[in-house]
């Protein structure tokens, strides 16, 4: 289940003005939590302006490879 700030955040990466978009990707990288991979892979894919994109794909692998970490510690206790 998505949590509602994740889903807030999620819906403001499709906002017109492309800071609101960036500040919306932090906020998603800051929660880390793993839900937000797939509209983070759509904006790096698709956003219009690119410092936007790179921004999705640093999020996106931040998020990634903290949630493959967090799993492995699980694997271990």
């Amino acid at each position: 289940m998505v949590s509602r700030l994740v889903e807030y955040h999620i819906q403001r990466l499709k906002d017109k003005d492309p800071n609101v978009r960036l500040r919306a990707i932090n906020e998603l990288r800051l929660l880390g939590d793993p839900a937000a991979l797939p509209a983070l892979e759509q904006v790096f894919r698709n956003d219009s302006a690119p410092e936007v994109r790179k921004a999705a794909q640093r999020a996106g692998r931040e998020i990634y490879e903290k949630s493959i970490s967090a799993r492995g510690d699980k694997k271990t206790e």
